[in-house]
């Protein structure tokens, strides 16, 4: 992608919400996020012919402040509309770098991002940002981005702890498993990394175990 391009993004994502708060989480979002994908590419997973430059703008969108985030209660578990997500996402980043990103490559990026969505995204780079994005809530960066979401509600420990339980309860992370993946060496490094986030889970439930007397 064009390093200017990357420029703007980063500044534009600098600024991670809506009250002009400055910090790099976004930024290191949408780089984590392209670096799996590359490493994707690296396992065979899809060609090297996939459009690494539609691909990583799309990453950087997906990290684009939301506007009207539907916040959720405490108490559940699930996540932020993925269709929302993704159609405001192309919409912020075509209103925002409309006139300074290639027509081609927006049209291209923007084209993935509305693929997400569904079940059979129909080409190998949205598959591949679907799969990206879905292992990033699987294991202990999953746990960890869980309860800074939780913690903005207000909630805290047991909320954490709480949700976590009823994700168990209800097959949630089955769920996850079975229907959102397209790769299977993907799907194993998520069941991978959400047994990681249950030892996690059972060592922090073990400590507020001992708080009660």
């Amino acid at each position: 992608m064009d390093p200017k391009v990357r420029q703007r993004l980063t500044r534009i994502l600098s600024v991670v919400d809506v009250h002009g708060t400055a910090g790099p989480r976004l930024v290191d979002n949408a780089q984590r996020l392209f670096r799996r994908i590359e490493a994707f590419i690296r396992l065979g997973l899809v060609p090297e012919s996939v459009d690494r430059d539609a691909l990583e703008l799309a990453c950087y969108a997906l990290q684009l402040p939301m506007r009207d985030t539907k916040v959720l209660p405490p108490g559940k578990f699930g996540r932020t509309n993925l269709r929302d997500r993704v159609e405001q996402s192309a919409e912020i980043l075509i209103t925002t770098l409309g006139k300074e990103i290639d027509e081609d490559l927006l049209e291209r990026a923007t084209r993935i991002l509305l693929q997400l969505p569904h079940r059979n995204p129909g080409s190998d780079e949205a598959k591949t940002l679907a799969d990206a994005l879905n292992l990033d809530d699987f294991g202990v960066a999953g746990l960890v981005a869980h309860i800074g979401q939780l913690a903005i509600q207000g909630a805290g420990i047991s909320q954490v702890m709480e949700a976590a339980d009823k994700r168990e309860q209800y097959g949630y992370w089955e769920a996850r498993l079975k229907d959102g993946f397209h790769f299977d060496p993907v799907r194993k490094l998520a069941r991978d990394r959400l047994e990681h986030a249950r030892q996690v889970h059972k060592l922090l439930s073990e400590e507020l175990s001992k708080d009660v007397p």
